[in-house]
């Protein structure tokens, strides 16, 4: 195996998995050697005493047991008794008399002797040499007594044979254990698997891209961040498109009307009289642009979207009027009759007056594209602070009406059809009228065309309070 496959979570997740298996069953051995031997010696020593007793109470009382099962010969013989004790043999258990002069087992100490002789049970661990055994002494009558005695070693080999049966259960629940954790291993690698592979496709530029949430809760959430990413990213990226093709448009105005005064003074057609005026249009036009370019430094800056707004109190009647004499001069060299229709004196409302001049700007230049040579377009507000730039032009279908603020709607339905913008002029409106707090709609013109409308009542009654 490569040295980058151990670096996978997987594979290091398998291996700690099985190391810590490892580790749990090293320790249940050495915990349990010891409590194996010990349960196995305790239980020998308990079945030695037992059969000690029985002993006992068979030499002592024999007229209590039946032990050949007829039932009609009470007692027990020394045939039985002695099958008792071959038994006994069989299970390495030797039996011994202890009868002082007489039978003097070897592996009593005189103390264990005297203690039986005196009429109390032993119950011992003795050494002969390097060979240990089990005792259980029993007294049987004045001055005698019997004892039971089993090596160690086969409780030695009960404990072996215990502990190897042990070990093989340890073994194969290691290996189930790291199997296991393999498999987990990989279950759990493999959403972290698509999730980088969805990470490196985001990267790519894939914005479509949805994974499936599975696996444990921390791990599903990294899917739906991801998926949550790519939405992000692809509305974040319109957002920059839109932006971007915004900007395109609202430069083109500004730029289009000081190149034609400026090619009009190149040309000497402005007369003596109207120098100053077209020099002042062209200043603020200018102004314009200087106030666009320090939005784009404003926005590289902060990383906004939007464009930052200027609140103030401001006469929408100068505004409009400074308008009009800009697309006054646009409409004549396009050969259309421009009316302006302004009826207050003075009207003072409080908002942005740069993005109000956007919102004219971009509502005239559509007028002006699509109205033909010899109609008309009007700019018009009324004394509630309502703002209409209407035309000539192909009008709206009643189903544009609705859609007309949308960015693209009506760029994607009409191209090819009419002289179209870059389909964004409209929606820049709707949302700059949104945040300044006013209200557009769309409708038809009584000029035969389409009539857009920028409500600015709300902006001079709340400057009125």
């Amino acid at each position: 195996m490569s040295q980058k496959t151990f670096r996978s979570l997987s594979a290091r997740a398998a291996l700690l998995t099985g190391s810590i298996a490892a580790v749990a069953v090293l320790i249940a051995g050495l915990v349990a050697l010891p409590l194996i031997s010990g349960a196995a010696e305790t239980q020998a020593r308990v079945n030695l005493s037992d059969q000690a007793d029985l002993i006992r109470n068979i030499a002592a009382a024999p007229e209590d047991f039946d032990l050949t099962g007829k039932g009609n010969r009470p007692g027990v013989d020394e045939r039985a008794l002695s099958g008792i004790v071959s038994y006994l043999r069989a299970q390495g258990v030797e039996v011994l008399a202890l009868v002082p002069g007489t039978s003097d087992p070897k592996i009593l100490t005189e103390n264990q002797k005297n203690i039986i002789v005196n009429g109390r049970n032993v119950s011992a661990k003795n050494c002969s040499g390097k060979e240990c055994f089990f005792v259980e002494g029993r007294p049987l009558g004045v001055g005698t007594g019997m004892v039971l005695v089993q090596s160690t070693q086969v409780v030695s080999e009960v404990a072996t044979s215990a502990i190897r049966r042990f070990a093989i259960a340890l073994v194969v629940g290691l290996s189930i254990a790291t199997l296991i954790g393999f498999i987990a291993a990989r279950k759990l690698a493999n959403p972290l698997r698509q999730a980088a592979t969805g990470a490196r496709e985001l990267a790519q530029g894939k914005r479509d891209l949805r994974l499936t949430p599975e696996g444990p809760t921390e791990i599903s959430e990294i899917a739906l961040a991801l998926n949550l990413l790519a939405e992000e990213l692809s509305r974040s990226e319109g957002r920059q498109r839109e932006f971007l093709l915004s900007v395109s448009h609202e430069l083109r105005t500004p730029l289009t009307a000081i190149r034609g005064y400026a090619e009009a003074m190149a040309d000497d057609l402005v007369a003596e009289s109207d120098r100053a005026r077209v020099g002042a249009v062209i200043s603020l036009e200018t102004q314009r642009l200087d106030r666009l370019v320090s939005d784009l430094l404003d926005l590289a800056r902060t990383g906004a979207v939007d464009f930052p707004l200027n609140m103030q109190s401001v006469n929408l009647v100068d505004i409009v009027s400074d308008a009009c004499d800009v697309w006054a001069d646009r409409s004549i060299r396009e050969q259309v009759e421009f009316r302006r229709e302004i009826y207050p004196d003075d009207l003072l409302v409080f908002t942005d007056p740069i993005r109000v001049r956007q919102i004219i700007d971009n509502l005239a230049e559509n007028a002006l594209r699509v109205t033909p040579a010899g109609q008309v377009i009007v700019i018009s507000l009324s004394e509630t602070g309502v703002i209409q730039v209407r035309d000539s032009g192909p009008g709206l279908q009643p189903e544009d009406v609705s859609v007309a603020f949308q960015p693209g709607e009506l760029f994607e339905k009409y191209k090819g059809v009419r002289r179209v913008g870059t389909g964004f002029g409209l929606a820049l409106v709707g949302r700059l009228a949104q945040r300044l707090g006013a209200q557009a709609t769309a409708g038809a013109a009584a000029e035969g065309g389409a009539a857009f409308t920028i409500d600015f009542s709300s902006c001079s009654s709340a400057l009125n309070l």
